[in-house]
């Protein structure tokens, strides 16, 4: 399980960073949204993966740590918002430069 998830924040970090360095609005902001989608992973993880687990606490047993969980929450929602705003900025650089090349306003 532990590969597995390790796999996958490689992947999702990977791809977020390739995109992150193409010359277009929309690549680059499906770059950052999966970078963060490998931050939250990666922060959710850190709270110990346990399958075996009581989901209730009793006395003298081992529990998975909340402030991961907590943390993940916090960064979607973080996520989702700044999202929001970067899809609306590049809407408006594309209105008003007629490209959504990330250097259209440069000279050559």
């Amino acid at each position: 399980m532990e590969a597995l998830l390790a796999i996958a924040v490689g992947v999702l970090s990977a791809c977020g960073v390739f995109l992150i360095l193409r010359a277009r609005t929309f690549p680059v902001l499906l770059g950052l949204t999966l970078l963060s989608y490998a931050v939250n992973l990666f922060l959710f993880a850190s709270g110990r993966l346990r399958f075996d687990a009581a989901p209730l606490i009793r006395a003298g047993a081992s529990y998975t740590d909340p402030l991961p969980q907590a943390l993940v929450l916090t960064a979607i929602v973080i996520g989702f918002g700044m999202t929001a705003y970067l899809a609306m900025l590049a809407l408006r650089a594309l209105s008003e430069a007629g490209t959504d090349h990330v250097d259209a306003g440069r000279e050559p």
